[in-house]
């Protein structure tokens, strides 16, 4: 028969021993919680200018300031970034070449120093060189060339020209350095009322970019729609059945479709200062910069939807070094 002491022991050593395993498993759930939490700004936007040399009508990130971050700042903002869980930096505007050098330092940044997975730029094209790939190419996984169409005129009715320059001679020029600089080569597409109904496959599979992304055009309110806006794209709209005719037009060149409704709330956008903006409402709002209240109060703000980012697409092999370049 046991003793009343002997009760007492095994309800204690019981009792420690389930005490113990709760311990254990809320250190296991905040460690996955916080992986989880991780992988929530894995794919960060940076538009670190809104100045830009095109005048494209459907713009959602117009020339409002010509602020741009010093780039001891913006380091340690990437810093902080990184140390958060960042993965993938994507270098946007405005027009990111009108800073040519300081994009190049900060590509070079985030590869050298701070061993991102995936370093990618978003540009017109207009103003990319040679030698910008001879000096900073190595360090780039992706440049995305934005182009709506294979038309000079139709180019030129949405702003996607300056100077009377060849928009499309520039980009097959950026491909060929893709191929000699060992750079994934990206082409953009957003569609719009002007060329909707153009059949660009040939084109498309001459270039033979990695990867085609194809977008339907968004009103943001205080960008391209609105009194306060710079740009007014509501002619430029698209409906949905439209824009799905585009794509279906183009299947047998592989685009990756984003509608409206898929580009809501999916992306991580950095502002010139390095503020979220949370475009829930249909506009941006910003949040506080991450150097002055740090990535997680920051990002509190900033209406991202995770599900939505891996819904669209988002995470895909975006480091060129995995891809061996077969593209």
């Amino acid at each position: 028969m046991i003793g009343t002491y002997n009760l007492t022991a095994i309800f204690c050593c019981i009792t420690a021993i389930s005490l113990t395993l709760i311990a254990l498993i809320k250190i296991a759930q905040a460690k996955f919680f916080l992986k989880k939490d991780k992988l929530f700004r894995e794919s960060i936007n940076y538009h670190f200018t809104r100045q830009c040399n095109y005048a494209c009508k459907f713009c959602f990130h117009t020339a409002k300031t010509s602020f741009v971050l010093d780039e001891e700042n913006a380091k340690k903002g990437l810093k902080m970034l990184k140390e958060s869980g960042m993965k993938k930096i994507n270098f946007s505007g405005g027009e990111p070449f009108t800073k040519p050098i300081f994009l190049g330092n900060l590509v070079q940044y985030c590869k050298e120093q701070l061993n991102l997975e995936s370093v990618t730029i978003v540009s017109n094209g207009s103003l990319i060189t040679e030698e910008w790939f001879k000096n900073f190419g190595k360090w780039l996984d992706i440049i995305a060339i934005s182009c709506d169409s294979f038309d000079e005129q139709a180019l030129a009715d949405i702003g996607r020209r300056a100077n009377k320059k060849t928009h499309i001679d520039q980009m097959y020029k950026i491909r060929d350095w893709c191929y000699k600089y060992d750079v994934l080569f990206k082409i953009n597409t957003v569609v719009t009322s002007r060329q909707y109904n153009e059949d660009m496959n040939i084109y498309i599979q001459q270039l033979n970019p990695y990867r085609w992304k194809v977008f339907q055009c968004l009103l943001i309110d205080g960008e391209n729609a609105g009194a306060n806006a710079l740009r007014n794209a509501e002619q430029m709209v698209v409906s949905k059945e439209q824009f799905d005719q585009f794509i279906s037009r183009h299947k047998a060149s592989n685009p990756v479709a984003e509608n409206n409704e898929d580009m809501k709330d999916s992306y991580l956008i950095l502002d010139e200062q390095m503020r979220f903006l949370n475009c829930q409402n249909g506009k941006k709002e910003p949040s506080l910069s991450i150097l002055d209240v740090g990535v997680e109060a920051a990002l509190d703000k900033s209406g991202f939807d995770h599900k939505a980012f891996i819904r669209r697409g988002g995470k895909y092999v975006w480091s060129k070094h995995k891809n061996e370049l077969e593209w």
